[in-house]
């Protein structure tokens, strides 16, 4: 008798015929995984150590770094011809750059300045204040939002420059570092991962990584042989829906659409 209900309970909890499969595991959730398709390439100053680009109204403006060579251009996006050009003193090395109405506001690494000029002819017109690194600058109509390197993100007052808030931005719950020039585009923040080829789209209310996209093999390796550095700069065109996006002393700008990668 035992062994008979040992058998009938084994039996009982054994999938036998007719009984239901088990349900599939659910399907791990993540960022979107996209790619970039190059729509046209332009020319690009190679001298420019690119740190920030914004396009308006037709227009193409970049902060360049380095101590001693630092400057703010207007530059012709189909041409790449720098049009307009204001080089900073010798102690300061520019950073990240944004367009608030008619302003146009610069940072810089490691002096705690933020530069403000006027749009229309890049007459300087006063200085911000704040402490730690300035690495990536964009503004999403009511905030600054301000990459330092590190996985924080901060958001300040675009009169003062104070800071209003912050978050830290993860991917699968997971630090991303080394955030460096900003975009704010269409209700999410891009970020150039320093040292890679990848930018990151953010969710700036909670920081989670949206997308990572892969912009590997916009240059030659000859290219990289002549002086070209990192992948960095990026700016939305939102007549298109499209990126340009360029790097340090790189000689091409590649206009962009983000596509699901293969």
């Amino acid at each position: 008798m035992r062994l008979l209900a040992i058998l009938l309970m084994a039996a009982a909890c054994s999938p036998g015929q007719g009984a239901p499969p088990p349900a599939p595991a659910p399907a791990p959730s993540g960022p979107q995984r996209l790619t970039v398709k190059v729509i046209s390439t332009r020319p690009h100053d190679t001298s420019a150590y690119t740190q920030g680009l914004v396009l308006h109204e037709g227009q193409l403006y970049e902060s360049a770094g380095m101590y001693g060579q630092s400057s703010l251009r207007q530059v012709d996006p189909a041409t790449g011809e720098v049009r307009r050009r204001v080089d900073l003193p010798q102690q300061y090395f520019a950073e990240g750059l944004a367009r608030v109405g008619d302003r146009l506001i610069q940072i810089t690494w490691k002096e705690g300045v933020a530069l403000v000029y006027r749009l229309s002819d890049f007459q300087k017109t006063g200085e911000l204040r704040y402490t730690g690194e300035g690495w990536g600058l964009c503004y999403d109509g009511a905030r600054l939002v301000m990459s330092d390197g590190s996985d924080r993100l901060v958001f300040r007052d675009p009169e003062t420059f104070a800071p209003v808030g912050e978050v830290r931005v993860r991917m699968g719950g997971a630090p991303v570092r080394q955030l460096n020039e900003l975009e704010c585009a269409d209700g999410a923040v891009y970020a150039n991962v320093y040292q890679t080829e990848d930018i990151v789209r953010i969710d700036p209310a909670t920081g989670e990584v949206t997308a990572v996209i892969d912009a590997s093999g916009l240059l030659s390796a000859a290219d990289y042989r002549a002086g070209a550095e990192v992948l960095n700069g990026i700016a939305w065109m939102p007549e298109t829906r499209r990126f340009l996006i360029t790097g340090k002393y790189w000689p091409l700008m590649f206009e962009v659409e983000l596509v699901p990668k293969p």
